[in-house]
């Protein structure tokens, strides 16, 4: 991955220049959380407070604390 600038970015960085702020993770099974990212480890386990869960770009519910496990993220939008 590279920057404009033509420097490496890593994802843990972009992650941690993301914390507190809105994200959106995709997941397999057409799911997706939409919530401020509280925290994220190496695995890219990610905690998510105030989340709206969606299903096929419904929005399903209003969760204030979410857990994803790594292995079912497609991706996070920062």
């Amino acid at each position: 991955m590279e920057s404009i600038s033509g420097k490496m970015i890593k994802p843990l960085s972009v992650l941690g220049q993301s914390a507190n702020k809105n994200v959106i993770v995709e997941l397999k099974g057409k799911r997706e959380y939409r919530g401020v990212l509280d925290g994220y480890d190496p695995h890219m386990n990610i905690v998510l407070k105030n989340a709206e869960e969606f299903y096929n770009g419904e929005s399903v519910r209003k969760i204030s604390l979410v857990i994803v496990r790594g292995d079912n993220v497609i991706y996070i939008s920062p």
